[in-house]
């Protein structure tokens, strides 16, 4: 390990990825993100691997489904604003 290679926790890595942190745990246990255990048995991550997977350097894809992959920040690709009250009025 890079020894100026900060750990994250799985707080963290989730906040990064914008999933719930049970979600970065079920990747670490899937091995499809590398993870180190503190004398205590918590999770943490290596910030490098992290950005690397953000970057796209990583892949992610096809873990348990759509609920799994990082969410996209803006709005629906298909202009679509989802359901509306529009024909209740």
């Amino acid at each position: 390990m890079d020894t100026g290679d900060r750990l994250l926790t799985p707080g963290e890595v989730a906040a990064l990825f914008r999933v719930d942190p049970k979600t970065v745990t079920r990747w670490a246990a899937a091995g499809r993100i590398g993870s180190i255990r503190t004398p205590g048995g918590h999770r943490r991550f290596r910030e490098s691997e992290v950005r690397a997977l953000l970057e796209g350097e990583g892949v992610l894809d096809d873990l348990d489904g759509d609920a799994n992959r990082p969410r996209n920040a803006g709005p629906p690709q298909n202009g679509s604003h989802g359901p509306t009250n529009a024909g209740l009025h």
